[in-house]
């Protein structure tokens, strides 16, 4: 059985700590139908892929700038999965034909180099704030790098010509190498130096 009868689930993950969070049973099309949607921590079930499918489902940061800008990304994304589906398919297709590699693999690699191991909290006591580091679970990696990923294609595509699923593809690959150029990883880095200065 092969994703979008195209590429197979014969992946590496090598994360250890993220290697039971990314599911790769196999399936041909990554639509669950919203079955794991009401018991708490089901979407270890879904498949990696539609779980970015569904990050693809977004209108754009709504409260925080991204790369400095409020991004709205038109195009009726919002709600539409099988217009996000076929986003994620053409990208698939892109990264396929420049890396010559199971764009699968790159996607999963990618994931392990913008997951976030460190973050900031804020603790309080007697009335004055400060800062601490704390270790990010699993679960919470595999969010955050999805939502980045997603966000760094949102912002490449906000007032230029670049078509969505080929920017999406770009961060994809930009992150599968951990180049900086990419905002998830950036983002990721960003992260992890301002915990550790808050050790």
């Amino acid at each position: 059985m092969k994703i979008f009868d195209k590429w197979d689930f014969d992946v590496e993950v090598r994360d250890l700590g993220l290697r039971s969070y990314i599911n790769l049973t196999p399936v041909i099309v990554p639509h669950s139908g919203g079955r794991h949607e009401s018991t708490r921590f089901w979407k270890n079930k879904l498949s990696i892929v539609e779980r970015l499918v569904n990050k693809v489902m977004r209108s754009g940061a709504a409260k925080k700038k991204v790369g400095g800008k409020f991004i709205r990304r038109h195009g009726g994304y919002s709600g539409k999965k099988h217009k996000a589906y076929k986003t994620v398919l053409e990208s698939f297709k892109i990264i396929e034909g420049k890396t010559k590699q199971n764009p699968m693999q790159i996607l999963v690699k990618a994931l392990e180099n913008t997951t976030p191991r460190e973050e900031v909290t804020t603790l309080t006591y007697g009335g004055v704030s400060y800062h601490q580091s704390v270790d990010v679970s699993p679960q919470r990696r595999l969010d955050l790098a999805l939502k980045n990923i997603v966000l760094g294609a949102s912002a490449k595509t906000y007032r230029s010509r670049e078509t969505y699923p080929r920017a999406l593809a770009e961060e994809i690959m930009l992150a599968s190498q951990g180049d900086m150029k990419s905002m998830a990883v950036s983002r990721k880095e960003e992260a992890e130096r301002v915990a550790k200065s808050a050790r």
